[in-house]
């Protein structure tokens, strides 16, 4: 990305796409690139003699000790800038900047600064920057495999090219059921499913879904990925270099639960690392849920397994994929917006978003209608076949499900453009789609504004401004509306969702073009839903992967949770559809932050075996838990303990009865940072609780190491009797380096 820079003095401005390029030569590890800003000498002020002079000039700020060895100056030298800025860059230790400060015409020095490519933006958005960060560390997922479980996938897009990327490991016994060299070392496997098993033939993309999902997670690098033009930059998936594998589950009729388990064990015998299902049903026991058994098998493997965590929101208790071995993951927003603008004949401006801007719409005021006005829900969500007679006119219509369907109807009708606004209950998110009519999609107040707007003339009017891509919300990451929410009806012990990710206004890989322009095969659209999130936090956790081969899918997993961040780029609460800060049930443990979950510090570990007491405390009957496992299982012998015992990184504590007013937990933690280590103890106790830890320091002494501590809870007589049905506050352990967080939400009786 190109970042204006502006200096004072008689430095200019300039534009900057550099690179970090730390020394490694032995004795030089303190030595990075430094970009030093300098007056130009005054002999050179409007003009310079040559640009060897100016050179020379640049060459006298560098150490002295250079001019005393045998070390050549240009070895330190970089770059050096004589048209549109003064100064260069060059290879240097912190004290050879602090000594050139002392010299006569020096500004200032920094660290070279990484400016990260122009992307589809979620990479940005999460801080993965190529060379440098968790990408360079885990090699952009090289070696790790990730299984799709979609509707198939268009396996001669770019993004599934396999530039730079190895072949599979040896491990590897998938089939491509895809014909000649369509799979590749991206595409490592490829095939279709019916009736519960694979059918053999190719497990084309018919409907789009699998390859911007497949993209998302694993995706190589694509320049010049947009569109309709918006968007413009290179695309990447979370894990680059990671080997893909598709399994099609799905049609357009929906995804079988038979084929999704027998999916699931193919999957795990052909090698894969990681599962990526960004599909579900409703709440079901975990015995009675195909994804929730598969899911365990897969864990039984070692193999991580991440799952969307449902469209259903803004309502409460609206969760799928609850399993407490399933990564269950929410939508947010990214700081990136296609935006169009609905300006009114009275000139109130309202900003909404499209991923369609044509270029030939002409801004002239036209006609404004809303054919609610006339009392029938159906005119005014502009259902197929409710509008007629709206030549050359501006529809407003309600928001909903079938946006791109609305201003079909629309157009079939008519209409010039549409204004899509929304119902109350989806606030303030706004979702940018590839209409077929200039649109926008404004928020339920702009709504409330522009129908008021309309009742107020006789004669209104309005049209549509296209801004094209916007970057900088500070507002981002917000909860998207449809985002399903917790409690967990299944297991409301274990806090659901785990995690929020970039799932709004996603572009990535489509199998056709989608504005009928794109030559060739590098064609992309931009979607929305919890089915984009899942992708992203299955890439990451191929990155993790990577980095730590030795951890288990519950060390994954605690990584990224522990780690997650509660704010939002402008450091205040991250919120909701509503502009208020997102509850617990819907954000869980937060939004992920890749950087950080690569270093936890502590991880809070859970092996297969430990989900058996669990089971058993959610009094399933011994048969029912061996459909999970897989294994015989006698409770009576095992032994069953309450959900929030089970190391999960977060509480969900309940409390209604005089019994369970005080509750106590245990929690251990493994030591994965240094050997060497004090964590003390920062509590946020939930409303209306009050809580105790004992140990409040833990001190570790060897890599690996685990410490157990005691938590209690003790609910308050009153909690619950003004009507709030829950508190949440935090338990985090704060050393020099980590801070790991473990969120807790306190559920009370209201009766």
């Amino acid at each position: 990305m190109l970042q204006i820079i502006y200096l004072l003095g008689f430095s200019v401005m300039f534009y900057l796409s550099v690179a970090v390029a730390a020394e490694t030569d032995e004795g030089k590890s303190s030595m990075q690139t430094y970009i030093v800003w300098v007056k130009r000498p005054v002999q050179n002020l409007y003009f310079a003699k040559s640009h060897e002079d100016l050179e020379s000039w640049y060459h006298t700020f560098l150490p002295d000790t250079i001019a005393n060895s045998n070390e050549p100056t240009k070895s330190r030298m970089v770059h050096t800038y004589r048209n549109v800025a003064t100064g260069f860059a060059a290879k240097l230790t912190p004290e050879e900047v602090k000594a050139m400060e002392q010299k006569e015409g020096f500004v200032s020095a920094h660290p070279e600064r990484i400016l990260p490519l122009h992307t589809t933006h979620s990479p940005n958005f999460l801080g993965l920057q190529q060379g440098l960060g968790v990408w360079k560390g885990a090699n952009y997922g090289e070696g790790v495999i990730i299984g799709v479980l979609d509707t198939g996938i268009g396996p001669d897009h770019p993004s599934f090219s396999d530039e730079g990327v190895p072949p599979p490991p040896a491990k590897w016994k998938g089939k491509c059921n895809f014909d000649g060299t369509l799979c590749n070392n991206k595409l490592i496997g490829a095939r279709n499913f019916q009736s519960g098993k694979t059918t053999g033939g190719p497990p084309v993309d018919d409907e789009g879904h699998g390859t911007h999902t497949s993209s998302t997670a694993a995706g190589n690098f694509v320049k010049g990925a947009n569109a309709f033009g918006m968007a413009n930059g290179t695309a990447a998936g979370m894990a680059p270099y990671a080997h893909l594998a598709m399994y099609k589950i799905c049609s357009e009729d929906g995804c079988t639960e038979g084929d999704i388990v027998a999916a699931l064990d193919t999957a795990v015998e052909d090698g894969v690392d990681v599962l990526s299902l960004s599909l579900g049903g409703p709440s079901f026991p975990f015995y009675e849920d195909g994804i929730a058994v598969g899911a365990f098998g897969a864990i039984q493997k070692g193999i991580f397994v991440s799952c969307s965590a449902g469209n259903s929101g803004p309502s409460y208790e609206s969760l799928s994929n609850e399993a407490p071995w399933i990564l269950t993951v929410g939508a947010s927003t990214i700081d990136r917006s296609i935006r169009a603008t609905a300006l009114l004949g009275d000139h109130g401006e309202f900003d909404g978003v499209s991923l369609f801007q044509p270029k030939d719409f002409n801004s002239t005021l036209l006609p404004l209608v809303y054919p609610g006005a006339n009392g029938n829900p159906s005119s005014a969500l502009c259902s197929p076949g409710s509008l007629e007679n709206l030549e050359g006119k501006i529809v407003v219509c309600e928001g909903g499900r079938g946006r791109v369907a609305k201003g079909e109807e629309v157009k079939r009708a008519g209409g010039a453009a549409m204004i899509l606004v929304n119902q109350a209950i989806d606030g303030y998110s706004v979702l940018a789609d590839a209409h077929v009519l200039p649109a926008t999609h404004v928020s339920y107040k702009a709504g409330l504004n522009i129908k008021a707007f309309i009742n107020s003339t006789s004669t209104p009017t309005a049209t549509i401004l296209f801004k094209g891509t916007v970057i900088g919300d500070p507002l981002a990451p917000k909860v998207a509306s449809f985002s399903s929410r917790g409690p967990s009806t299944t297991c409301p012990g274990i806090l659901k969702p785990d995690i929020i990710g970039p799932g709004v206004s996603i572009q990535a890989a489509w199998p056709v073009s989608v504005d009928n322009g794109t030559e060739g095969k590098a064609t992309f659209n931009m979607v929305s839903g919890t089915s984009m999130s899942c992708p992203h936090l299955s890439g990451i956790a191929a990155l993790l992967k990577t980095s730590h081969p030795d951890w288990s899918p519950a060390a994954i997993k605690s990584a990224i949770m522990t780690t997650a961040e509660v704010e939002n780029l402008a450091g205040s609460a991250i919120v909701d559809q509503t502009l208020f800060p997102a509850d617990i049930f819907a954000l869980g443990a937060g939004h992920v932050n890749p950087s950080k979950a690569n270093d936890p510090g502590l991880i809070y570990d859970i092996q297969p075996e430990d989900y058996i007491p669990y089971l058993c405390g959610l009094n399933y009957t011994d048969e029912q838990i061996q459909v999970i496992t897989q294994q015989t299982v006698n409770c009576s012998q095992v032994g069953a303990v309450p959900e929030a015992q089970l190391n999960y990184p977060t509480f969900s504590i309940k409390t209604g009865s005089s019994e369970t007013r005080t509750q106590y937990y245990t929690r251990t933690v493994t030591n994965v940072g240094p050997a060497n280590s004090t964590y003390n103890l920062a509590l946020v106790v939930p409303p209306k609780v009050g809580m105790s830890v004992n140990p409040q320091v833990l001190t570790f002494t060897e890599v690996s190491q685990k410490i157990t501590y005691h938590v209690e809870f003790n609910a308050h007589d009153d909690a619950g009797k003004d009507g709030v049905p829950f508190a949440e506050g935090y338990l985090r352990w704060v050393s020099d380096k980590h801070s790991v967080t473990t969120r807790i939400v306190a559920t009370f009786s209201t009766q």
